[in-house]
């Protein structure tokens, strides 16, 4: 059943449990672009360094399997303190309006003043609502806040470190599958192209300029393995 409201555009999200769709989804995002840099920066610095594969295998794996593993508990962490935080608010805003009913209704009246609304069409509006919802009503007009999305913190930990995996099995798979003279060339132009795209979604799901969001994205993958490859060049083998 749609439960979008009746008014909504079909371009622009408003159907329940947005924060929690957006949730995971920005945390995928951000785990695959993690994923391709740091592995693909990893394994091209050790390349640099050395022409063997085993060394090469080793620390991507190595940085793959902690990545993934790091990446799950900060989101984990960071998600949690905003769904505590959330949750604190929500609390207290229960609290006030049980001891404090008639000071929170005028509370609400003189945000949708400020909103614009005339003292008669604020009071109306504040009315209606608080007899449907009113914890929900001083939530939205005070916090923005919707109690029945608040946002997981494991949805957000499971999303960054699969997606990290998977980023990072990119620069893995082409590092080592790639012919010896052209591997680090090829991981460069492989990870260049996956960094697009991810950026290129971030950009979607903020609603921001995707053709900047990509370039800019681009620009900073290609700076750390530049980086990392002439770290590894300066204390092994040249392979180029």
């Amino acid at each position: 059943m749609n439960r979008e409201s009746p008014g909504a555009h079909p371009d622009e999200p408003h159907a329940p449990g947005l924060a929690q769709r957006l949730n995971w989804l920005r945390a995928g995002v951000l785990g695959a672009n993690d994923g391709i840099v740091s592995t693909a920066a990893v394994v091209v610095g050790v390349a640099g360094a050395t022409a063997e594969v085993g060394p090469v295998f080793i620390a991507g794996a190595a940085a793959l399997v902690g990545g993934a593993i790091s990446m799950a508990l900060g989101e984990y962490v960071s998600v949690s303190s905003q769904r505590d935080s959330e949750r604190a608010l929500i609390a207290k805003e229960r609290r006030e309006l049980a001891d404090e009913p008639d000071a929170e209704f005028a509370e609400l009246i003189g945000l949708y003043e400020a909103k614009g609304l005339s003292h008669e069409t604020a009071t109306q509006v504040a009315t209606e609502l608080t007899a449907h919802d009113p914890l929900a009503a001083h939530l939205s007009a005070e916090l923005n806040i919707d109690p029945d999305d608040v946002v997981s913190p494991w949805h957000a930990a499971f999303a960054s470190a699969i997606a990290f995996f998977l980023g990072a099995l990119l620069p893995m798979a082409t590092i080592l599958l790639a012919p010896h003279p052209l591997r680090i060339g090829l991981t460069f132009v492989t990870v260049l192209i996956a960094l697009a795209v991810t950026g290129y979604v971030a950009a979607w799901l903020g609603g921001a300029n995707r053709g900047r969001a990509v370039v800019r994205t681009m620009i900073g993958g290609a700076l750390a393995l530049v980086a990392t490859y002439l770290v590894g060049s300066l204390f092994g083998t040249t392979v180029l």
